[in-house]
């Protein structure tokens, strides 16, 4: 270890930066949760348990977004079916 170190041409702020396109954020999550996700990657042999629960997000957000087409389809089905009974 040196007795003195110069600290001149340092720059404050965080070691790693956040790519363009991703926010830094701080959230609470279940413990059993977690587990899961670092589990999923332990057993998928690698990768970033973070990266897993941003694509759990997404996937989740795709499967509850449905057309207009296909909800107004849904809508009137469930109206004939009433109709009918």
């Amino acid at each position: 270890m040196e007795a003195e170190y110069d600290f001149s041409q340092g720059k404050r702020g965080a070691v790693d930066l956040t790519p363009s396109g991703k926010t830094r954020i701080t959230i609470r999550l279940d413990d059993d949760i977690l587990a899961w996700f670092r589990e999923q990657v332990h057993s998928a042999g690698g990768g970033n348990y973070q990266t897993l629960i941003n694509e759990a997000l997404r996937q989740h957000i795709q499967a509850i977004r449905q057309p207009l087409e296909e909800t107004l389809r849904k809508v009137v089905r469930e109206e004939l079916e009433r109709i009918e009974k």
